[in-house]
């Protein structure tokens, strides 16, 4: 697993890799939610009422490193994270500043 401080623009954030085999999780944590790659079920995270959405990347490839992520935009997003100003298409930075 690599784990790795983000700056953000008001507050930081931790950055995970995790390999799973042929794939890797990536995700990244504030104080309030996450978004991660396409392999976290973001809805299930809202039944505890936890902020959480999915990015998807600006290539034709699969989201494997924290850069990938970190340039990429949201793809979906639970209601927790909708109500915090998140959107579909918004960039994952942006919505990182929500959270």
């Amino acid at each position: 697993m690599m784990e790795m401080r983000i700056a953000l623009s008001d507050k930081e954030a931790n950055g995970y890799v995790i390999p799973l085999g042929p794939v890797n999780l990536v995700l990244i944590t504030t104080d309030v939610g996450m978004v991660g790659c396409g392999a976290f079920d973001i809805m299930a995270l809202d039944r505890f009422d936890y902020p959480a959405a999915r990015g998807r990347s600006n290539r034709d490839t699969p989201i494997v490193t924290l850069e990938d992520l970190l340039e990429g935009v949201v793809r979906d997003a639970n209601h927790q994270a909708e109500i915090r100003g998140i959107q579909v298409g918004m960039p994952i930075r942006v919505a990182l500043g929500l959270l």
